[in-house]
């Protein structure tokens, strides 16, 4: 009796409908989702926290007042950092016990080796080449570089050959009668 894929029996058009209905009302509860939220949040403050009431209050008793104020907010934020301690803690443990689960099932990400294929005779061949002889090929693979040996230029004494340098034998002797 069954042959086949079962057909629609609501239209494509019928169906688009429908969807945005279901769209719209969802939209819709969304909304009044998000005002009850704020209306709770409002009520559970008013009801936690008082209204402050700072008329006819005198210098004094407003500065007690701040420092009661004080105090109340230091113990607040003491709850809330052990509470932050808290829950780190407990994140912690938690993925210290997901890792020894995974290590217990054995689901750890390992790298695949590739299978190399290799006849015995290669690899003692290799294992005894790469003991032996790894000293003595390094030196012989080397290329050798010939050095050019740099010309050097002769250094003289200079106070020789100032009449053959100079070219002006005038100033020599004005050089040496300054003397």
């Amino acid at each position: 009796m069954s042959e086949g894929p079962k057909k629609n029996k609501i239209s494509a058009t019928r169906r688009l409908f429908l969807k945005g209905k279901l769209l719209k009302k969802a939209a819709s509860m969304l909304v009044a989702e998000k005002e009850q939220n704020k209306r709770e949040r409002e009520s559970a403050l008013n009801e936690r926290v008082p209204p402050l009431k700072l008329s006819g209050l005198s210098v004094q008793e407003l500065q007690e007042l701040c420092k009661e104020l004080h105090r109340k907010s230091d113990t607040v934020d003491e709850a809330r950092y052990d509470l932050e301690v808290k829950v780190f803690k407990n994140e912690k443990e938690i993925q210290m016990l997901t890792q020894k689960i995974e290590e217990i099932k054995g689901t750890m990400n390992r790298t695949k080796l590739k299978r190399v294929k290799k006849s015995a005779d290669a690899m003692l061949g290799a294992l005894t080449e790469s003991k032996m002889s790894s000293k003595a090929d390094f030196k012989a693979n080397l290329k050798t570089v010939k050095k050019e040996e740099e010309k050097k230029e002769e250094v003289t004494d200079w106070r020789k050959n100032v009449e053959a340098m100079s070219g002006m034998e005038g100033r020599k002797k004005l050089f040496t009668a300054g003397q």
